[in-house]
This record gives structure tokens, C-alpha cells and sequence, in this order.
């Protein structure tokens, strides 16, 4: 029983990652309609701001929803719980903030001086990388082969796909920045799966958004001077900030309740995948045949993946049965 209910959860929760991360996967689609003269900074620290807003309203309805349905006990309760109080360090709070607002600011300019193709490659795909590296070497649980192989295979794959677009610039600098984009995803991912089990999603990323926006916004600032804002910038803000950013990572802190934090970032490599099929469907792309290898091997990548995060998970119920 403990069994069945701990595979039931797993696949529950790389559900929820796999819609997170082809909800990532239209960014490049939503980019396309024009931001405008906004810079690269202003589009990642406005699409956190607004996201910020977005998680705060939600948590606003929730907490009104829930004095209607329970007046008497809702008044001592706070809109925002002091995490402290369940014993989180805010410093938790602070490292997850640091590594998506840092997200945000590396990827934009990265892609900016690199290429769409180069950087994209190199942000998404060394992801997975660090956060392995880190789940072995910081909390001292390392991965298993089968892991790594389908990992390794993905990040070949959607390597292969992104490449293939061609658009490439040599950037040592814009290189490093997609390298410190992927490393930032990580650590949060790493962060965010500890917070998520002792506070309600919704919660943490309502603190981790609001705190990346504020650290976002400064350094737009200093970098960009003000923004030059359009009616395409705008919208394109608020559908990087309600949906990719808000609603996405809604639902990817939701799946780390119940896979591995290195797992949920792999399995951000179907973003490129959701990419790949809006361009075809969609916009009507040609793809060239290595775009198609590179997703057969994402594809397959993934499916080891999941093998193994299962296998995990069974080796966990059997020894909690034990």
C-alpha cells in the first residue's frame, strides 16, 4: 500500500512538473511578439515583479475564501506565515530568491550576447548538471548511474535541438552568464524542494518571487537606467510574469513535493520539447533532421529519467516498510 501510494505520488508530481515546464516552453513563442525596447535586465526583473503580484493576489483570495468559509478561525491567521516560526531559515528564502532572480537576469543577457540557440543550450542544459552535482556533493545523496545516463542523454538532445536553429555568436562572457543561469535554476530548485515540504507552494513562492523582484529590480535599474515600455512589452511581461513565471513554478514547487529536486530540473528539458512542437505546429517551422534526433533523444533521455526517480522511490517505501 505504502508502495503504490508512494509511485502514485511520483507520478502525480512529474505531471505537474511536465506541465510546468511546457508552459516554459512558449516563452521563446510570447518573446516573439515583441518586448518592445525593454532590455534584457527589465524583461526578467518586470516578469518577476508581476509575477510577484500574481502569487500575492492568489494568496489574498485563498485567505479570503477562507474567512468566509470559517470566520471564527480566520482572524488569527496571517495572510504570509512567519517561516520562522516552522523552523525554515530565512536564509532558505533568501538563496532561493537569489537563484531565480539570478536566473532571470543571466538568461536574458546571456541569450542576448550568445544567440537564442547557444544560450538556451547552455542555460537549460547545464541545469540538470549542477543540480546533480550539488544533490551529491552539498547534500550528500547522490544520484544513481541510470540517472545520469538518461540525464546526459537529454541535455545531449536538447543540445542537438536548440543548435540546430543555428543564430550562434561566440561570447565568452555571454557563455559564463548562461553557465551562472543554469547554476542559479538549480540551487533554487535544490532550495525550493526543502521549502515546499514544511510550507504550502503558493506560500514560498509568494516570498521567493517577491524577494527575486526586489533584488531584480535594482540591478535593472543600474544596468538598463529606466524602462522604454510598449503596449507588446507590456503584455509580454504579463504573460511571462502570470504564466511562466506565477503558474509555472506553481505547479513545478507542487511536483517537489514528491520527486527529487535534481529530477524536477532534468525534467525542465521538455521545455525545448514544447518549443520544438509550437514551432512546427504552430508557426509552421522547418526542422532539420538533427532537431528530430535531438528530441527522440530527450524523449528517451527522460523516460531514464523517470525510471530512475521511480526506483528511488520504491527503494524509499521499501525501507520505510522495513
Amino acid at each position: 500500500m505504502v508502495r503504490t501510494s508512494s509511485a502514485s505520488s511520483s507520478v502525480t508530481g512529474i505531471a505537474f512538473v511536465a506541465v510546468a515546464a511546457v508552459l516554459w516552453g512558449t516563452t521563446g513563442t510570447a518573446q516573439s511578439l515583441g518586448a518592445g525596447a525593454l532590455s534584457p535586465f527589465w524583461v526578467g526583473a518586470a516578469q518577476l515583479a508581476v509575477s510577484s503580484l500574481f502569487l500575492l493576489l492568489i494568496l489574498a483570495a485563498s485567505h479570503l475564501q477562507a474567512r468566509r468559509r470559517a470566520p471564527a478561525a480566520a482572524p488569527g491567521q496571517p495572510l504570509l506565515p512567519n517561516p520562522v516560526r516552522l523552523g525554515l531559515r530565512p536564509a532558505w528564502f533568501l538563496l532561493a530568491s537569489l537563484g531565480i532572480g539570478g536566473y532571470s537576469i543571466f538568461f536574458y543577457e546571456g541569450v542576448t550576447r550568445t544567440g537564442v540557440a547557444v544560450g538556451t543550450a547552455v542555460a537549460i542544459g547545464s541545469g540538470p548538471i549542477w543540480a546533480g552535482l550539488m544533490q551529491a556533493l552539498v547534500l550528500r545523496a547522490p544520484l544513481s548511474v541510470l540517472w545520469w545516463a538518461g540525464t546526459l542523454v537529454s541535455v545531449a538532445g536538447g543540445a542537438a535541438m536548440v543548435m540546430a536553429r543555428g543564430g550562434a555568436m561566440l561570447s565568452w562572457s555571454g557563455l559564463l552568464l548562461c553557465l551562472l543561469a543554469g547554476l542559479s535554476y538549480a540551487g533554487y530548485a535544490l532550495i525550493n524542494k526543502r521549502l515546499v515540504t514544511h510550507m504550502p507552494p503558493r506560500v514560498v513562492n509568494c516570498y521567493v518571487f517577491t524577494g527575486a523582484a526586489c533584488m531584480a529590480v535594482p540591478v535593472a535599474l543600474l544596468y538598463s537606467g529606466l524602462p522604454q515600455w510598449s503596449l507588446a512589452g507590456v503584455l509580454v511581461v504579463v504573460y511571462l510574469g502570470v504564466v511562466v513565471s506565477g503558474m509555472a513554478h506553481m505547479l513545478f514547487s507542487i511536483g517537489l513535493r514528491s520527486i527529487s529536486g535534481a529530477t524536477g530540473v532534468t525534467l525542465s528539458l521538455i521545455e525545448p520539447v514544447a518549443a520544438f512542437v509550437l514551432a512546427v505546429w504552430i508557426v509552421g517551422e522547418y526542422q532539420p533532421p538533427q532537431s528530430w534526433a535531438g528530441l527522440l533523444a530527450v524523449l528517451a533521455g527522460l523516460m531514464l529519467v523517470i525510471g530512475a526517480e521511480m526506483r528511488a522511490q520504491r527503494a524509499v517505501a521499501a525501507v520505510q516498510m522495513a
